[in-house]
């Protein structure tokens, strides 16, 4: 059976926990925060969850130091800022979350299990996490949950279910989000997408979901577990995570076998081709900034 350790007991932390507990492959659940209040809540919640659920899933607070223990770690936890980005919003968190994630790293190093990063920007924690760590094992959740919005929004424009459409959203997990539109399917044939207005639909679909209930949480959730499955070899199938690239950590379809990844990049146009690359360079000057402000952080 597999430990898994989940640092951050806010909304996605919350979630991945409850999903957890209702796995067949988990039997401990392992939970950090800076706060130890929400730790001791959630691991709380959770054990009222598997007594009713009559789950065999036990969950514990632990310290950062047993963490190196678990199977895999979940890293989803979110620093204390104002967020008054209109647009680009999940790149307002840079600083302040890049400070978390590299303490992370740096007090992590040497822990040799997959890790999933949810915490945004998440391509560039992604990056930062892997770089500080020396980890090599490393993969965002982002670019997964753009996936299957596009998939659920295209599939509600044409009329079919949601299982029909195959395709994917690649780069950033972001404005600079690639819809591989030339490649998508519907039943297997080729299909003309309203690629405006669903960018426009799935941009405001997190907006919405904060409005109701505050914070996105259920479909990362949902994200990170089918990604433990598949970075521990517990399934095998393909999911779109933030990977490294060339020059940086971009979204990418990624088939794993037993645990082990292989890139499956569609074919793109000539348009698509011209929008990844612009995301990797937004994502690469995002880092370098990143980077240049944590050194005269720490320098000063």
């Amino acid at each position: 059976m597999t430990a898994i350790g989940i640092i951050g007991a806010g909304a996605v932390g919350q979630g991945v926990g409850a999903l957890l507990v209702h796995t067949d492959w988990c039997d401990t659940v392992m939970v950090s925060s800076r706060h130890g209040r929400s730790a001791d809540g959630l691991v709380t919640d959770l054990e009222d969850m598997s007594l009713v659920s009559a789950s065999p899933v036990r969950a514990r607070r632990v310290g950062l130091a047993l963490m190196k223990s678990c199977d895999a770690l979940v890293l989803c936890p979110r620093a204390a800022f104002i967020n008054g980005h209109a647009t680009d919003i999940r790149m307002a968190g840079l600083t302040a979350n890049g400070l978390l994630i590299r303490h992370l790293a740096q007090q992590l190093a040497g822990f040799s299990g997959p890790v999933v990063v949810v915490t945004n920007p998440v391509d560039v924690m992604t990056r930062l996490y892997a770089e500080v760590s020396c980890s090599t094992r490393v993969w965002g959740i982002g670019s997964s949950t753009d996936t299957a919005r596009y998939r659920l929004i295209l599939a509600r424009k044409v009329g079919v279910p949601a299982q029909a459409v195959q395709g994917h959203v690649i780069g950033e997990h972001g404005d600079l989000a690639v819809i591989c539109a030339s490649s998508t399917t519907v039943y297997g044939r080729a299909v003309r997408v309203p690629v405006q207005a669903i960018r426009a639909e799935m941009a405001a679909r997190p907006g919405r979901i904060a409005a109701g209930i505050g914070r996105v949480r259920s479909g990362p959730a949902a994200a990170t577990v089918a990604a433990l499955a598949l970075v521990l070899g517990v399934t095998d199938g393909l999911i779109e995570l933030s990977a490294p690239g060339d020059n940086t950590y971009l979204g990418m379809p990624l088939h794993f076998s037993s645990g082990q990844p292989t890139v499956c990049l569609p074919r793109l146009d000539a348009g698509e081709n011209r929008d990844l690359a612009a995301a990797e360079v937004k994502l690469q000057s995002a880092y370098h900034h990143l980077c240049s402000t944590l050194k005269e952080m720490s320098a000063s």
